[in-house]
This record gives C-alpha cells, sequence and structure tokens, in this order.
C-alpha cells in the first residue's frame, strides 16, 4: 500500500494566548482521503502542542511518499504506552464535599448493562487536560490531539462547575484515539458529546474535585462502581501517583 503525507500553511491560536504560523509543513497522514480537520491534529500532535484553541489550514496537498515517522502519526512506532510504574504512591482524593444543598458526587456512567469491568475504571493512566483560565470555553480537538490517550482516564480540568464544553467532535477523537474514560470537575458534561463518548463505549465520571493536585502524567486513576452497579452511579474516585 502507497504511503501518502500532507503539505499544508497553519495558523495556530492558543487559549492561553499566542499564535504560531508555520508554511509548508508535513506530516504522514493514513491516506489520499484525509480529511483538513484530521491533519490538523496530526500536525498538533507531531508537535506536541498544549491549549491549542484553533487551527486554519490552507493551502493544503496530500501526495504519495514515504512515511517519514511523524509523532502520533499512522507510522509512529514509539504510538504504545509504555507501562506505569506499580507500587505503593501517594492517594489523591477526587471525591471532594458537595456544598449544601448540591447531589453528592463523582457520578460515573458506562453503557454495560452490569456496569463497567474494574479493567476499564481502575488504575488507569491519567491524561490532565488543564483548561482551567482559558478565554474560550470550548474543548475541541486542537485542545486534545496532543495527548496520547489510548487506554487512558482523560480528565478534564476546568476550575468551573459549569465547565468547559467539549465538542462533539472532540469526543468523536477521543473516541477514534481509543480513550477509556473522560472525566471531568463540571457538573456534567453537554448532552451530545456525552453520549458520543458513552455510545462509542467510554465511561464518563463528572464532578470530580481536587484536579489541580494531579500531575499532567504518571498518575493511575479509579472510580469504581459498586459490582453490578449500571447506570449513573455514585463513586469514590481517586488518583493514584507513583513514588
Amino acid at each position: 500500500m502507497t504511503d501518502h503525507r500532507a503539505s499544508f500553511d497553519a495558523s495556530i491560536t492558543f487559549s492561553n494566548g499566542g499564535d504560531l504560523t508555520v508554511h509548508g509543513f508535513r506530516v504522514d497522514v493514513p491516506g489520499p482521503q484525509v480529511t483538513e480537520d484530521e491533519i490538523a491534529a496530526l500536525f498538533v500532535a507531531s508537535l506536541g502542542l498544549l491549549m491549542t484553541d484553533a487551527v486554519e489550514l490552507s493551502h493544503v496537498r496530500v501526495f504519495p511518499e514515504p512515511h517519514k515517522g511523524t509523532r502520533g502519526g499512522p507510522s509512529d512506532a514509539s504510538a504504545a504506552r509504555p507501562a506505569v510504574p506499580g507500587g505503593a504512591g501517594t492517594l489523591v482524593d477526587l471525591a471532594g464535599d458537595a456544598a449544601p444543598g448540591e447531589e453528592p458526587g463523582p457520578w460515573l456512567e458506562a453503557r454495560d448493562p452490569a456496569g463497567p469491568a474494574l479493567a476499564r475504571v481502575a488504575e488507569l493512566p491519567a491524561v490532565l487536560v488543564r483548561v482551567a483560565g482559558a478565554e474560550r470555553r470550548t474543548i475541541d480537538v486542537g485542545a486534545l490531539a496532543a495527548f496520547e490517550v489510548r487506554g487512558a482516564a482523560v480528565l478534564l480540568h476546568t476550575g468551573a462547575h459549569d465547565g468547559h464544553r467539549l465538542t462533539p467532535a472532540a469526543a468523536a477523537w477521543l473516541v477514534a484515539a481509543g480513550a477509556a474514560l473522560v472525566g471531568t470537575d463540571a457538573d456534567r458534561l453537554d448532552a451530545e458529546p456525552r453520549e458520543v463518548l458513552l455510545d462509542g463505549g467510554l465511561a464518563v465520571a463528572e464532578r470530580l474535585s481536587g484536579l489541580e493536585g494531579l500531575p499532567p502524567s504518571g498518575a493511575l486513576f479509579t472510580a469504581a462502581p459498586p459490582r453490578g452497579a449500571a447506570g449513573r452511579v455514585a463513586v469514590r474516585a481517586y488518583a493514584r501517583v507513583p513514588a
């Protein structure tokens, strides 16, 4: 099968301020039918750009050429997640306390009739996406594409009960990228992206607290419901930061 690459100009804005412009950038792509959104996500992942707000592409050209090993691309041999250290570590309680009149939490939901298997909600590598304080109140693909999320709990640190809105496109990207769970400190994700995640087989954890105390990566996240519990159930969530 013939490899393909894409060449393009790009203009990037960041949610914490600033911008970046590139000309004639090239990335490996999965095939000639790749979309501009997919190219933009590969571009962000290749450079590891965090807090990306928007990416605008121009002069896009897709052409046959052997892959060069673009980070996060279709031939990136390092994309497999390394083993996470085990053993003891610091436990961080992510349950918090409900204010008077508020429903307790956190809450976990998955579409498994008998409740999610432990492997899907316990000791997951945690990827922390910090958007707290960002002016733009949406979390789109650009804010996520720099992270390796396969098999991970993707935790959205928004810093607010009403949170930042996860877009349906970002939810679909998380499903396609193989994330195991999406968690947020917001009270609840919007209905459409929430359905995309649940329909895609991911678990969703809401009303987490204490995310500001976690490192960007390296922690292990757990939000295990009681045995056999299905639907949206209250859980005790915590993270272990290995020594």
